[in-house]
């Protein structure tokens, strides 16, 4: 059964007659008062604990007071609407009667009565009803007053407003129930009519066969070499970020990190679901305008109580009606210019697909359909990438937002997560493996998760009669399953509303779903569980550790408050401006040393060592024309020219994840096999000529070789790099 508030528990609400003799539950104003007074001292309590005893997540400090004293004013009239008995159902006493009159009428009487006794609750136990006006959800983002009412109604109500009726879930276990364990009596509702503008039958809005199939396609196209390989977009992308955050604290300018997170993570989902590069950090363009219209568009029909997009004469002359046909017909011609162009890539290349097939110059999700052969319509294939394009782009940049808003809030938590970000990274963009070492930083985002879930609500219809929480309920019920709720409850979590990343221990497994039994549900639950939940935690680990070893980051002085809104995730009100600093403290990078093998091929074993500091590495000194930091990674290429009957040596620079996508063979940890020469494409037209007789060396990590002599008689190499002392 749903939690309810202690007070509630200690006084069970008495029972009230209605006319059909049936005992229905009624909360008196007595119960409703004590129910928010008591969230107010438990929620008192929870923050003054400082968490949950496992270091705390930081003191909270910098809270706006003129925000709190509004929050507080917002809670305590909630409060009195609840204890005043506004939203208690008041069942009218002349049901009864009417419908034993309906049943003397023979048999479409007794149907009557049956749909009137149903109707009023009288079919069996009845859920707790919470009725009002739109004006209690309003003014604010709609899950907070659901919170409230959560602790006063337990863990699952009705919720109506005039003709419409939801129920509000907010148990763990029947929010499982519904996600799970009976999950094909349960469909996408509402929200597959709000979105069939835009997303169509793509997977999240898709039910039934339809969906089968979509998700049997694309969940093979996110296998491990792919999110691999992702890694690399995600360091690239994130690092041009970081240049605009760094001219922008050169030239002393706050910056609106949430529209920045937002450019960030549409480059990403671009270029890893149809390999198209927006280039949002750099410019706008149309697309990039189009893909916005219609973003905000079905955020606002989400959380629209009138469907005015449906009215026959007001669609038609609409001006917001005409931008937002006129940008989906602009994003649908890219997406067939795009589908038709990898059709005829998938057509020329002559590799064999197999389950973890991957092209190196497309690694896309579209290419992977069209090569797999997933015989589907272009429209059905445009519905799939905008769903991916919307569901990808929209909550990593929500997670991102509320991430840093979080730990310019929590400095202590900042400083931990810096301390394992220049300790794993060092100066170097992320492999996988780094990313699996950053426990911390993923702890930090499975936290952010818990306190602003995106989405904060999940959404489904009944289609099935069942049961839940006890209650019968019957087709067509449309259940609000709320996400903010379930993270929020202090049944479920200590200091619920802190800030605690060490609420999970570093060694242990990933929160999810499972593990948590639906008391956290940060990408759903159940078979129609977010298929990118791999992509996006990786995706905000790596924004996050790379933008942090970089920069401070504080909320910028006279910022506007920093409140919620929603739409299909949560937003802020006024977006997020920050003041970003280089950091003073310089990132940790290795001490090494290099030993030089001579140069000469008649004495290959002759060798000479010599220290190479940190310092001259993470500045790029050249240590004797071999060595040069390259943003961090470093590398080591020698190459042998012949001018005017002379030989000579020269080095040259390499980025190292440049060098991964080009070599012609990686092996499993990462280094360039002997015998791999990388091909002359990193190095543009002007050292093509050198670079075609290469031999590269990439170090990885401390006491990698990468290639130890290439066969060509003019060409060799042979550095190596190790920790000082080992």
């Amino acid at each position: 059964m749903a939690a309810t508030s202690s007070a509630a528990a200690a006084a069970p609400p008495p029972c009230r007659l209605l006319g059909s003799g049936q005992a229905h539950l009624r909360l008196p104003p007595s119960a409703a008062a004590a129910a928010a007074s008591a969230r107010r001292r438990l929620l008192l309590r929870c923050a003054a604990s400082g968490g949950n005893g496992k270091g705390g997540g930081g003191d909270g400090s910098g809270s706006d007071p003129v925000l709190e004293e509004r929050r507080r004013r917002r809670q305590a009239e909630l409060a009195a609407r609840i204890a005043s008995g506004e939203f208690t159902a008041q069942g009218p006493a002349w049901i009864a009667p009417l419908a034993v009159g309906l049943a003397k009428l023979g048999p479409p009487g007794e149907l009557a009565a049956a749909l009137l006794t149903k109707v009023a609750g009288g079919g069996g136990p009845e859920i707790p009803q919470a009725v009002g006006s739109m004006s209690a959800v309003t003014g604010q983002a709609f899950f907070i007053p659901l919170y409230d009412l959560f602790l006063t109604y337990g863990g699952i109500f009705r919720l109506n407003f005039g003709p419409k009726s939801f129920l509000i879930v907010s148990d763990p276990a029947i929010a499982k129930h519904i996600l799970r364990d009976n999950s094909k009596a349960y469909s996408k509702g509402i929200l597959a009519e709000i979105l069939e503008f835009v997303m169509g039958t793509g997977l999240i809005p898709a039910d039934g066969e339809i969906w089968r199939v979509r998700r049997r396609a694309i969940v093979p196209a996110m296998h491990q070499k792919y999110v691999t390989a992702m890694i690399s977009l995600f360091g690239y992308a994130s690092d041009r970020l970081c240049q605009k955050l760094d001219k922008a604290a050169t030239d002393g300018e706050d910056v609106e990190m949430e529209s920045l997170f937002s450019r960030l993570t549409l480059d990403v989902i671009g270029k890893a679901v149809f390999n198209y590069d927006f280039d949002s950090l750099s410019y706008d363009n149309g697309i990039v305008e189009a893909v916005y219209v219609t973003l905000r568009e079905a955020e606002m029909r989400s959380t629209s109580p009138i469907p005015t997009w449906e009215i026959p004469i007001w669609k038609d002359i609409s001006p917001r009606q005409k931008k937002v046909n006129e940008a989906l017909a602009l994003i649908n011609k890219t997406l067939d210019e795009l589908i038709d162009i990898c059709k005829r890539l998938v057509e020329e290349e002559d590799l064999q697909f197999h389950e973890e097939y991957m092209n190196e110059q497309d690694p896309s999700i579209l290419h992977f359909l069209l090569a797999s052969g997933d015989d589907v319509s272009s429209k059905q294939l445009r519905d799939d990438l905008m769903t991916m394009l919307i569901a990808g782009h929209e909550t990593s940049a929500a997670v991102l937002t509320w991430t840093f808003y979080l730990l310019s809030k929590y400095p202590n938590v900042m400083a931990k997560l810096q301390d394992e970000a220049d300790t794993v990274l060092g100066d170097r963009l992320p492999t996988i493996e780094d990313v699996k070492k950053l426990k911390y930083t993923t702890r930090v985002i499975n936290e952010s998760l818990r306190l602003y879930p995106q989405p904060p609500v999940l959404i489904r219809r009944s289609i099935e009669e069942d049961m839940l929480g006890g209650y019968p309920i019957g087709r067509g019920e449309d259940i609000f399953i709320s996400v903010w709720n379930l993270h929020h409850c202090p049944k479920h979590w200590d200091g619920a509303d802190v800030f605690n990343p060490e609420r999970w221990p570093l060694d242990g497994p990933n929160p999810n779903e499972t593990n948590q039994n639906f008391s956290y549900l940060p990408f759903g639950g159940g078979p129609r569980k977010c298929v990118g939940d791999m992509f996006a935690t990786f995706e905000t680990v790596v924004a996050t550790a790379m933008l942090v070893r970089r920069f401070d980051f504080q909320m910028a002085p006279g910022a506007p408050p920093v409140e919620m809104t929603t739409g299909a995730t949560i937003h802020t009100t006024e977006g997020l401006k920050m003041t970003v600093t280089r950091r003073t403290k310089p990132p940790v990078i290795p001490n090494l040393e290099m030993k030089v093998i001579s140069d000469s091929p008649e004495n290959m074993s002759t060798t000479t060592s010599m220290p190479v500091s940190a310092a001259s590495i993470a500045s790029g000194e050249d240590q004797q024309g071999q060595a040069y930091n390259t943003g961090g990674l470093i590398v080591c290429l020698l190459y042998k020219e012949k001018l005017s009957g002379r030989s000579i040596w020269t080095t040259a620079r390499l980025n190292l994840q440049q060098g991964f996508q080009l070599a012609k063979n990686v092996s499993t940890d990462g280094r360039v096999m002997a015998g791999e020469v990388i091909t002359s494409a990193i190095f543009g037209q002007s050292g093509r000529r050198g670079a075609r007789r290469l031999a590269g060396g990439i170090l990885l990590g401390p006491g990698h070789v990468a290639v130890d002599k290439p066969d060509h008689p003019d060409l060799w190499f042979g550095t190596e790099y190790r920790p000082a002392g080992r």
